[in-house]
């Protein structure tokens, strides 16, 4: 496994190759994405047609010549396990280089499970030390951006009593309740952080001269032996809640200030428009640059086939069929079928795992999308079965909705994966 050596000045490249571990943290339950999580974690959600949101920290650790990645997992961990490690096999040449996936386990010190994002780097310590790594850079495997962790590093070596750097991204005042809010002193060093404030007052002081205030992305630098220092109180698991709060009060913190597109991909809402915003003439977040390309698992899929189509404003994935239909700013995921008649507006379709059988004649509805169907504002999961004119438009634009086919959050349509919706069925 070797990516892009050749962009990176080869003395600092030795230095962060042989003295920087990845450490990119699973996700909890991630249940304000329900249902798209009821089967999977977090970062194993389908993502712009044929990713995964775990591509997207992996790829940013690579494109910055950081090759040497732990990835943790805890909840519903199989798809993610599965597709990492299809995607990212160890190359035996490049045997100092390797992406592994620890899952949580019970062992003779501890019988519990990850308890938080700092319990679960603590109880992966032992693996961490066998490395031995002078820096270790912490990442979440559910966020969106494009982000040359590399430039992050030498921030981080600038100042040599620097002891743990956080990346930060700014943010309006309308969004500073879900997130951590850190105020900077001389040299960017971090004098107050105040976790998901509860209102605006608590962190009036922390507002920059343009009036936004800067956010803590979940991405951290840790000297590993002052990472080491600030876990060893067994009782902080956490460490926006915890570990930071107190660490500004012991140790040489800085903050690292990141000005490009980053999304924090909690809820429905947020991937929903994530999605959509990549059919945009050019996307804030973008997946057509070349030096820093996002990976994902190769697949031997045909082309795309479309006949008769209209097709605007779309990302379609490779081995789709598209028969008589129209497509308008859509993302369109492999395999998908969608056939005669059908209109897909605003719409994320995650695709299929196989083909199957276009034959109605045995009475199953086949897998895809049938004929005369009307989709709008929706995601469909991966594998559904949806019938001949079929209505999802959330007619009574409700915000909050369930039946055996569907559910609706805030006001999206969601289809769970493996779902089969009957002809003529409407919302």
């Amino acid at each position: 496994m070797h990516f892009q050596e050749e962009s990176i000045d080869c003395v600092d490249f030795v230095l962060r190759k042989d003295e920087v571990l990845t450490v990119i943290l699973g996700g909890g339950k991630g249940t304000r994405l329900l249902p798209l999580t009821e089967k999977r974690s977090k970062p194993a959600v389908s993502f712009g047609g044929k990713y995964r949101l775990i591509d997207i920290p992996i790829s940013n650790s690579l494109n910055s010549g950081f090759e040497k990645i732990f990835v943790l997992t805890q909840f519903n961990s199989y798809s993610l396990n599965r597709h990492v490690h299809r995607t990212y096999a160890s190359n035996a040449v490049h045997q100092k280089s390797f992406i592994e996936i620890i899952a949580a386990e019970q062992t003779v010190s501890s019988v519990r499970w990850f308890e938080g994002t700092a319990d679960a780097v603590r109880k992966v310590l032992p693996y961490i030390r066998e490395q031995r790594p002078k820096y270790v850079l912490i990442l979440s495997g559910d966020q969106l951006y494009n982000m040359d962790l590399a430039d992050f590093m030498q921030n981080h070596l600038i100042d040599p009593e620097t002891e743990i750097s956080l990346a930060c991204n700014a943010v309006p005042e309308d969004q500073v309740y879900g997130l951590g809010i850190v105020k900077t002193g001389i040299g960017d060093s971090i004098k107050e952080f105040i976790e998901k404030p509860q209102d605006l007052e608590q962190v009036e002081s922390c507002r920059q001269t343009s009036g936004q205030f800067l956010a803590n992305m979940g991405i951290y630098i840790f000297n590993t032996k002052t990472l080491i220092e600030v876990l060893e109180d067994q009782s902080l698991t956490d460490f926006g809640k915890e570990i930071l709060p107190k660490a500004i009060q012991e140790k040489k913190v800085k903050a690292y200030v990141y000005d490009g597109y980053w999304e924090d991909i909690g809820t429905i809402r947020a991937f929903y428009e994530a999605n959509l915003m990549l059919t945009d003439d050019i996307p804030k977040f973008n997946l057509y640059l070349e030096k820093t390309p996002f990976y994902t698992r190769a697949r031997s899929l045909p082309p795309t086939k479309i006949n008769n189509a209209i097709v605007n404003k779309a990302l379609i994935s490779e081995g789709t069929i598209l028969n008589h239909c129209e497509i308008h700013r859509s993302v369109v995921g492999v395999r998908q079928f969608i056939d005669h008649g059908t209109k897909i507006y605003d719409s994320i379709i995650m695709g299929l795992n196989r083909y199957g059988s276009l034959d109605r004649q045995s009475g199953k509805i086949p897998h895809g999308i049938g004929k005369n169907c009307e989709i709008r504002n929706a995601i469909v999961d991966k594998d559904c079965a949806i019938g001949e004119g079929v209505k999802l438009l959330n007619l009574k634009n409700v915000t909050e909705f369930e039946d055996e086919f569907v559910r609706i959050r805030e006001g999206i349509i969601v289809v769970p994966r493996h779902t089969t919706i009957p002809d003529g069925y409407e919302i």
